[in-house]
């Protein structure tokens, strides 16, 4: 950053004067940089400045709800969320003592058919881009456009009257309400050819007459509607938003004059594609939703499973056939009906689906019908799952083994499965109970070796896991490790183990008892190369003879037991841990640059320090500048950075705060602001330096001095010897000069043209060559300012802080002024 350009700009400071201007003078940017900042510094800026939040949220609120209208235009549809649709997603049916209620809440059985009606409009303006039918029925407000052509080419826009006639042009008024479309245009054809000689007409239907209906009973939105005179039953649910859940889909009825009309079916449009009964409106009709009827629910192995509504007396096939039939995969021979009896008891009926019998059983409210997979009644194969390149179920045979299923571990495995470790599951269905045995694919495909080349059993699976994604590996672990657990009782250990430490996969895994420490190393992937081979620990809890329980420590040597010359049998719920060796393979070096005899990276020992690396370096070369050099570290730009960021935050907020108040009557306060705006930028590109003020001779040369103890990241860069004295600040010519023995601070400072109007001379400090700070007027043995200056200092000439009116913000610069001062005289130097 350019250190002379930023100093001279704090002079913008004292152009800072109290602002009166009222908020509303704010830009849409400074409002979004307030909301930037945390919200108990926006409290505190606003109580400071006197603003109302509220109304800063809200001033340009019309203006943008307007502009996000134009931007994003509503969609006709929404998705549906209506609060009682909510409601129903955990009780779908208000049935006493239902099963299909209850059924609903645990596996989510949604009822068939209201997704029909899934979005619900924005705007009830009616339908009109429909095909008129000829058996529309002509009525007042419809316009009839005529065509005339021949001897007379004539557009006509005849609109029919509250009397039902139209008047047409040398013919005079016509009467057409009641009659067909199609017998209009006949009508209207019989009239031309009577009155005219040469002229033919054609008839259209321009803009149709609306209606008011009414949508009532369990819609979900009921109430009254405009609808074009097109309009049919389903339009009308469509435009409402459609039936509530707890409406009927089975009997959606159309009333006229209290009677009923038309009773619609929507199983019969949905299943059937029936519309027969979707009459068209007139108006004052009524739709009438009454309550939803009795319902029972099909799930399992059905193409729809869903909860559907009875109507009238209904059988098991009618709820197949409600349910689209079974899928490939039913096993229609088991099948189960849940039922609440007249007792008010759930019981339990097993049917046989492909008997005639069982299926003209007649259904109840509230039974739920369950159809069996096939799948889940298959004998005779295992199955092979994960890192295989074909996995799936394959035909089970007496004396197959893993070698069998398995038959190469380059075409039959991917190549991330582990060849040293996978897992043997046996389902025991009787007892619902599994039994886990771990092998290594390559002893038992290379080396046929009967302990690791199981035999296999029908129900079987087998488990290539992945050597590559700890991801992978663990989640094949979840459901057994699980069904463990579940089935372990009282004064048990599940067989499951954990291990911990320098392991390629740590977690948890299924040990059967007895199972080897070996054993554990390899389902974890082995051990890390920082593994520490001198020592590991098992902790394990045991019960003891009171009942209570107890931890015990034991110890075991990594190396000892890869080489087979230790072993350890775990036993569940044992911990291990893997120790791992401290800062391994970690390197620590420093970077020597500048005035170094052989300038490098250098790699250290814990306990070296920095004259140890320079005279591995050849030391210093003949132009080095000791005094000037520069030491950084990591730490302490971290810590520079964090406070320096601390600084320029509260610079915003104040900043902020100036630019709440708005504009002054003369305008002058937004230049100001522009200003300050320039300045926090210049304050943001500001960077850390992490510099450690040291003196290098006396590191090199001095044995009282402390020695410097490296730590990696560490850099020295050394200058050559300077010629030059730097002056910034409120000067009239900031530069540098060159050095000349015995010249004071005041000589340096007359050179440069004296101070400014703006300048706080009692305040002058001097940063050394070594990055330490001096100030003349305070250090009685540095001389005041008529102490001469060396090569390579910098003078810096303050701004006048009574000048300033905003001295909370001059607080806060100065802070970063101070860090940047630093950080520019020590590498500007360089």
């Amino acid at each position: 950053m350019n250190l002379k350009r930023f100093l001279l700009s704090l002079s913008l400071l004292s152009l800072l004067a109290p602002l009166h201007a009222s908020a509303q003078s704010i830009t849409p940017a400074q409002i979004e940089q307030f909301k930037s900042l945390p919200q108990a510094q926006q409290e505190a800026l606003a109580r400071q400045y006197g603003v109302d939040l509220d109304s800063l949220g809200s001033s340009n609120g019309q203006n943008s709800a307007q502009d996000e209208a134009i931007r994003n235009p509503a969609p006709v549809v929404t998705p549906v969320s209506s609060g009682k649709d909510k409601q129903l997603k955990e009780s779908e049916v208000e049935t006493a003592g239902s099963s299909a209620e209850n059924e609903t809440k645990t596996t989510r059985l949604e009822p068939f058919g209201y997704d029909l009606f899934a979005g619900s409009p924005t705007t009830f303006a009616p339908v009109t881009a429909i095909p008129v039918p000829a058996e529309y029925s002509i009525g007042p407000g419809d316009e009839v456009r005529l065509q005339l052509w021949g001897k007379q080419n004539q557009q006509l826009s005849l609109t029919v009257s509250r009397d039902g006639t139209i008047s047409l042009p040398d013919i005079g008024p016509e009467p057409v309400v009641g009659l067909t479309f199609a017998e209009l245009k006949e009508r209207i054809a019989t009239l031309i050819d009577e009155h005219f000689i040469g002229v033919k007409a054609s008839v259209s239907l321009g803009e149709l007459r609306s209606m008011r209906v009414f949508v009532l009973g369990d819609a979900r939105n009921p109430g009254a509607y405009t609808v074009s005179s097109l309009s049919t039953i389903t339009n009308a649910l469509f435009v409402s938003g459609g039936i509530s859940k707890t409406g009927s889909l089975r009997s959606v009825q159309l009333k006229r004059n209290g009677r009923v009309i038309s009773d619609l079916d929507l199983y019969n449009l949905l299943l059937k594609g029936d519309s027969s009964k979707d009459v068209r409106l007139q108006p004052g009709d009524v739709i009438f939703i009454p309550p939803v009827g009795q319902l029972v629910g099909i799930k399992g192995e059905v193409r729809r499973p869903a909860l559907y509504e009875l109507k009238n007396q209904q059988s098991l096939s009618d709820l197949l056939t409600l349910a689209g039939g079974f899928t490939a995969d039913a096993y229609p021979k088991q099948a189960q009906l849940q039922r609440v009896d007249d007792s008010f008891n759930l019981i339990l009926k097993d049917l046989d689906l492909s008997d005639q019998k069982d299926k003209k059983l007649n259904l109840k409210a509230g039974d739920i019908l369950t159809v069996s997979s096939v799948s889940d009644q298959a004998e005779g194969f295992v199955s092979l799952v994960g890192e295989a390149v074909r996995p799936g179920r394959y035909a089970w045979r007496d004396g197959l083994r893993i070698s069998d299923l398995i038959n190469s571990l380059t075409f039959d495995t991917t190549r991330n499965a582990d060849y040293s470790y996978a897992l043997h599951i046996r389902d025991n269905k009787g007892q619902n109970r599994i039994a886990v045995t771990a092998f290594s694919p390559r002893k038992a495909l290379e080396q046929k070796d009967p302990a690791h080349d199981l035999l296999l059993q029908s129900w079987d699976r087998v488990i290539l896991l992945s050597e590559t994604s700890a991801e992978k590996r663990q989640d094949a672990m979840k459901s057994i490790i699980s069904q463990l657990q579940q089935q372990t009782g009282p004064n048990q250990w599940a067989p499951i183990v954990r291990i911990a430490g320098a392991v390629r996969f740590p977690g948890s895994y299924p040990m059967p008892e007895g199972g080897s420490l070996k054993e554990l190393l390899d389902a974890a992937g082995g051990l890390k190369e920082n593994a520490l081979m001198l020592g590991g620990e098992v902790t394990r809890y045991t019960t003891t003879d009171k009942g209570t329980g107890e931890t015990r420590l034991l110890t075991f040597t990594p190396s000892r037991v890869l080489e087979g010359g230790e072993n350890l049998s775990l036993q569940g719920r044992d911990q291990v841990l893997i120790k791992s060796v401290p800062d391994f393979a970690t390197t620590n070096s420093i970077a020597l640059a500048g005035e170094v005899r052989y300038p490098g990276e250098y790699t250290f020992a814990p306990g070296d320090t920095l004259k140890d690396v320079i005279l591995r370096a050849g030391g210093l070369t003949e132009n080095a500048f000791p005094r000037g050099a520069v030491f950084t570290r990591e730490k302490l730009r971290q810590l520079e950075a964090q406070r320096l960021q601390e600084a320029q935050d509260r610079l915003k907020g104040d900043l902020l705060g100036v630019q709440l108040q708005g504009n002054d009557f003369q305008g002058s306060n937004g230049e100001r602001s522009q200003q300050l705006q320039e300045l926090l930028k210049d304050v943001q590109d500001a960077k850390p330096v992490g510099r450690m003020v040291l003196d290098l001779a006396a590191v090199l040369n001095d044995d009282q001095y402390p020695s410097i103890l490296l730590k990696s990241g560490d850099r020295l860069t050394v200058p050559e010897i300077p010629q030059a004295v730097t002056v910034f600040g409120e000067v009239q010519f900031p530069t540098s000069h060159l050095h000349t023995a015995g010249l004071t601070v005041d000589d340096y400072l007359e050179r440069s043209g004296g101070p400014t109007r703006q300048a706080d001379e009692s305040r002058v400090y001097v940063v050394k060559a070594d990055g330490s700070v001096m100030l003349p007027e305070k250090s009685a043995w540095f001389g005041g300012r008529s102490q001469q200056l060396q090569p390579g200092d910098t003078v810096i000439m303050p701004i006048d802080v009574d000048r300033l009116n905003q001295l909370e913000l001059w607080t806060n610069v100065s802070q970063i002024v101070y860090q940047m001062a630093l950080g520019a005289a020590a590498v500007g130097n360089l």
